[in-house]
C-alpha cells in the first residue's frame, strides 16, 4: 500500500469484538485488497507485463498476505504475544466479488467494503469501522509486500502497546503499514497521496497531534518494474536457465510463498524476451 468501511458482510456486535474477552486486549488486522480484475491491478507494471500477468501477480500478493497472517484455520485468528487478533479484508471493488468470497470462505476473514473518495478517506472509514466493534488495537496493511516476515505483525502490536501510532516505513517514501490505538482523522486528510512524502508528512501530523510513534523495519513495496525487478534479484530467484530453474541464496527467500516464487521466476524469463522491458533496470535478469 503506497501511502501507497462499513460492508461487513457478517452480523456481529458493534460493540464486543467476535471471541473477546474482557480481560484481552482485543486487536484486528485489516489487509487492504484489490481483486485481481486485468487492468484494474498493478497497472503501473504494464508494460512490459501484460494486464492478465500482473493481476495474477497481485492475486497471488494478496494470497501471501492472509497466509502470512494465518494461524488458526478453523477461526482465521492469529495469536500474536497472546493478543487474539482478528482477520478483515477491506475489498475493492466490493465485498460481493467473487474472489473475495472465496477467500472468505477459504480463509476465515470477515469483509469489509472500502468506503471513501481516496486512499485517506478509504483507511480512516476501515479504522472508524473496526474500532466500533469495540477492538483496542488495529493494523491495516496493504497486499504490495510478498516478502515481508509475519514477525512484522508481532512487532506492529508490540508497539502499540506504548505507541499510539505505528508506521511500516516503504522504501518509495510511503508506508506499508499503519497501527493505531485509536481513530486519528487527522492523520488521513489533505495528504499527498503515492507520493514520496505521505510517510514523513504522516509522521509530522502525529507529532502535531500529541501521538507518540513507533516504526516498524523499512520494506519494498512492488509498484513499479523497477520493484518487480529488484524484488527477483534481492531473493535470488532468477530465470530458467536450460530448462531448469536456478535459485540464488538469499535472507528473503524463505519469505516468499511457493507459488509467488514461481509467478515471480516465470515473469523473469518473459521479460527477458520483452523489448519493452529493455530500458527498465534489470538487476538480477
Amino acid at each position: 500500500m503506497r501511502s501507497k468501511a462499513d460492508g461487513s458482510s457478517r452480523t456481529e456486535s458493534a460493540s464486543t469484538p467476535p471471541h473477546s474477552s474482557p480481560l484481552t486486549p482485543h486487536a484486528a488486522l485489516v489487509i487492504f485488497a484489490k481483486a485481481p480484475i486485468p487492468g484494474q491491478v498493478k497497472t503501473r507494471l504494464c508494460p512490459p507485463l501484460t494486464p492478465d500477468e500482473a493481476a495474477s501477480l497481485h492475486g497471488s500478493f494478496v494470497l501471501d498476505a492472509l497466509e502470512r497472517s494465518r494461524d488458526d484455520r478453523t477461526t482465521g485468528r492469529v495469536t500474536l504475544n497472546r493478543v487474539p487478533l482478528d482477520r478483515f479484508v477491506a475489498c475493492a471493488p466490493s465485498a460481493s466479488h467473487v474472489f473475495f468470497k472465496i477467500i472468505e470462505e477459504r480463509h476465515g476473514v470477515q469483509l469489509l467494503d472500502q468506503i471513501g473518495e481516496d486512499l485517506g478517506a478509504r483507511m480512516d472509514q476501515a479504522f472508524r469501522a473496526i474500532f466500533a466493534r469495540g477492538y483496542q488495537r488495529v493494523l491495516v496493511v496493504g497486499t504490495d509486500l510478498p516478502s515481508l516476515p509475519g514477525a512484522c505483525y508481532t512487532e506492529a502490536l508490540s508497539l502499540l502497546a506504548d505507541h499510539d501510532l505505528v508506521l511500516g516505513p516503504s522504501l518509495d517514501g510511503g508506508y506499508y503499514l499503519i497501527g493505531l490505538r485509536g481513530p486519528a482523522p487527522e492523520l488521513f486528510v489533505g495528504m499527498p497521496w503515492s507520493t514520496d512524502r505521505v510517510c514523513a508528512l504522516t509522521r509530522a501530523k502525529a507529532e502535531a497531534l500529541g501521538l507518540k510513534t513507533g516504526l516498524l523495519p523499512t520494506w519494498r513495496d512492488v509498484d513499479t518494474i523497477e520493484d518487480l525487478l529488484a524484488l527477483i534479484d534481492e531473493t535470488g530467484l532468477e530465470a530458467p536457465s536450460h530448462g531448469e530453474s536456478r535459485v540464488r541464496p538469499s535472507p528473503l527467500a524463505p519469505s516468499l510463498s511457493a507459488r509467488t516464487a514461481g509467478v515471480l521466476r516465470l515473469l523473469a524469463s518473459r521479460l527477458r524476451a520483452r523489448p519493452s522491458a529493455a530500458g527498465a533496470k534489470t538487476a538480477g535478469l
